[in-house]
């Protein structure tokens, strides 16, 4: 998308930064990462981000100080934080130091991506630029939900709707059974990758059928692509 929001993951946790790092890269924003607070600190203020999605426990010093020196600092970042603490006063704690959300964990990737969304959408309120998802004559509106193909309207199941928002997203980069799977069933779905390609065939059967031009193609042994000319 033009004009990508940029993030910033911080948390301690190699494996829970790289799962949140890489499904938001998924969802097309551009992510970078720091592991404690003083790194933390230091990449907000060279980068300037959109959000910064702060782990409250650092091995140095705690989220909230974290948001505390950025915002001394002028860094007007939006701020999400993550935390396994969640007792009310945790989180009355988090949002009146001047927190925009705050997630306990353990949480779901699809739960955080909307939450980042939510978020996103008043710390940038004059940013447009992904309300409406275009390539070629397929267009996904994210406020209201409809898709269209050359202005016909198509109806997609819930599932259909997220899997095709993530192919047009990455439009034109080659996906994985995988990759897919994580970004739309979420990484804790334990049932078999098969179910990519089930919905793949839907999802053609909707958009391509009687289409002159298809959108959607199968790389046999790497993956399913959109195909199309992003505007």
């Amino acid at each position: 998308m033009a004009d990508q929001a940029r993030l910033l993951v911080v948390d301690d946790e190699p494996s829970l930064q790289d799962i949140v790092a890489t499904s938001m890269r998924f969802l097309g924003y551009e992510v970078s990462t720091a592991a404690t607070g003083r790194e933390a600190v230091k990449a907000a203020i060279a980068q300037n981000p959109d959000l910064v999605i702060l782990d409250v426990m650092l091995p140095d010093f705690d989220g909230l100080e974290v948001m505390r020196k950025i915002r001394a600092a002028g860094v007007d970042a939006g701020v999400l934080f993550l935390s396994a603490r969640d007792t009310p006063a945790d989180k009355i704690a988090g949002l009146t130091a001047g927190g925009d959300d705050y997630v306990t964990k353990p949480f779901g990737l699809e739960e955080l991506a909307a939450r980042v969304a939510a978020v996103l959408r008043r710390v940038r309120p004059d940013d447009d630029s992904s309300v409406v998802l275009r390539v070629s004559d397929l267009e996904l509106d994210e406020e209201t939900y409809q898709v269209t193909r050359a202005g016909q309207i198509i109806d997609l199941a819930p599932t259909e709707y997220k899997l095709l928002r993530h192919m047009m997203i990455n439009a034109n980069v080659v996906l994985s059974r995988q990759q897919l799977l994580d970004a739309v069933w979420g990484t804790d779905f334990y049932g078999d990758d098969s179910v990519v390609a089930t919905y793949i065939s839907y999802l053609r059967r909707k958009i391509d059928s009687g289409a002159e031009t298809p959108l959607l193609f199968t790389h046999r042994g790497f993956g399913y692509v959109l195909r199309g000319q992003r505007k």
